[in-house]
């Protein structure tokens, strides 16, 4: 049994932690784990500690942890004296996390955190994976938290997504169908939303606001990723991060891709794509 090498990505709300294994098999993924702690340093520990004892590693196992994320510049030493700890590149650790979950060889990659970063990933001929960071935007995962905590008093995703689910949009959005007839422009259709609480009705219960919110969040993102994906001719579009395991969110994908001709691929562990990434980053 060959050592492991842990990836640790360090985020604005969670710390995600995942090993791969090096067996006579080949590369084996260890089940990737999650710990939140308002203390970058606390769940950076607290991640590694728990992550060790559940998967019976001691430090002779493990050959290196590769740290990613904006928590990760708080770990300024390695985790353990004789422990090889190397920091590696965000965006770098979303395409290849991105482009490995998939299988694809190029995709526009969405990081849907906090915050939402786009990524350009594609592997040259030597099957090396070359990442340009496109942009991103602030509207994410941190976005559909705080306006629920301030319009619907809801402190977590788990209870958004189950208010979500009994919800009515036409309650909350304008869309092309309520101001048009017929489409306006080919490939348009009546579910796509012309103004997002544009039809706020009086009557709208908390089940309408989580939708709409949940709703707003990801058309923003899932639009940014059209645009991306065509301004650089990619017919694909791989989503990771945490909004992607909420049925509200996933149903504005289906509708995208239906409208716009982008296909939208959530894989497996795809809440776990950067950290994936980082430990990929050891080869």
């Amino acid at each position: 049994m060959g050592k492991a090498v842990l990836g640790i990505d360090v985020g604005g709300s969670a710390t995600k932690i995942v090993g791969f294994r090096e067996t006579e098999q080949g590369r084996v993924l260890i089940a990737p784990q999650l710990v939140q702690a308002n203390d970058p340093l606390t769940s950076i520990y607290g991640a590694f500690g728990k992550f060790t004892m559940e998967n019976g590693l001691s430090m002779e196992d493990i050959s290196c942890v590769m740290m990613t994320g904006v928590g990760s510049t708080f770990a300024e030493k390695p985790l353990y004296a004789g422990l090889d700890c190397r920091v590696v590149p965000e965006f770098e650790s979303v395409g290849r996390g991105g482009l490995y979950l998939s299988g694809l060889d190029e995709a526009i990659v969405v990081s849907m955190g906090t915050g939402t970063a786009l990524i350009h990933a594609k592997k040259n001929a030597a099957g090396e994976v070359q990442v340009a960071h496109l942009g991103g935007t602030g509207v994410g995962g941190g976005t559909l938290l705080g306006l629920s905590r301030l319009m619907l008093s809801v402190e977590t995703v788990e209870h958004i997504e189950a208010l979500a689910k009994k919800g009515d949009l036409s309650k909350i959005d304008l869309r092309i169908g309520d101001i048009s007839k017929k489409s306006l422009h080919p490939g348009m259709n009546a579910e796509l939303t012309a103004a997002n609480f544009g039809k706020l009705s009086d009557l709208a219960t908390k089940n309408d606001i989580a939708l709409g919110i949940a709703n707003m969040v990801s058309e923003t993102i899932g639009m940014l990723a059209v645009f991306a994906a065509r301004s650089h001719s990619v017919s694909q579009v791989v989503l990771t991060g945490n909004l992607t395991s909420l049925a509200s969110v996933r149903r504005v994908f289906e509708i995208l891709e239906r409208t716009f001709g982008i296909q939208f691929i959530i894989p497996e562990n795809a809440q776990y794509g950067t950290v994936i990434g980082a430990a990929l980053g050891a080869e």
